[in-house]
């Protein structure tokens, strides 16, 4: 944890957010990252996900199982998302997301916004198209040799 927090105070010195994460395996980092939305032009380039996908690749896999998150600040949505597409064991995290609010990074609109129907929420959001993108479900689900995750 402490490395974590040093990453986000790393970044705040760079001009990035104050965001810091580390992946660990049976104690051991496996990969460490910063958040870098500002430095990168990258609204993903948020300290957890740079950290999972540099995990992934030195691990050479998708699946994170065995691993688990340290992070300066709890977890936006997305990257609480991407924590669980990983399959990360735990999360530990220092600050909470009222810490974060009261520096101006308020995700609760989001996690209000994710238990509303599409109908309802801020952003509007249509169906398209959706009988012609059935059929790569279609072609998943008939695929004999697909790789699960």
């Amino acid at each position: 944890m402490l490395r974590a927090i040093e990453l986000s105070k790393e970044s705040v010195k760079a001009g990035g957010g104050p965001f810091g994460a580390v992946i660990a395996r049976n104690g051991e980092i496996v990969a460490e990252a910063a958040n870098r939305v500002t430095i990168d032009c990258d609204p993903t380039a948020h300290a957890e996900v740079s950290a999972i996908r540099k995990a992934a690749k030195a691990l050479g896999t998708f699946d994170l199982s065995g691993c688990e998150i340290f992070t300066s600040c709890e977890p936006c949505p997305m990257c609480f998302g991407a924590i669980y597409w990983a399959h990360l064991d735990k999360i530990y995290f220092a600050n909470d997301r009222k810490d974060a609010a009261d520096i101006g990074f308020d995700d609760d609109f989001i996690y209000k916004e994710i238990a509303l129907t599409p109908e309802e929420r801020q952003k509007p959001s249509e169906i398209l198209m959706r009988e012609e993108a059935l059929r790569a479900f279609e072609m998943w689900r008939e695929k004999g040799d697909k790789t699960e995750y």
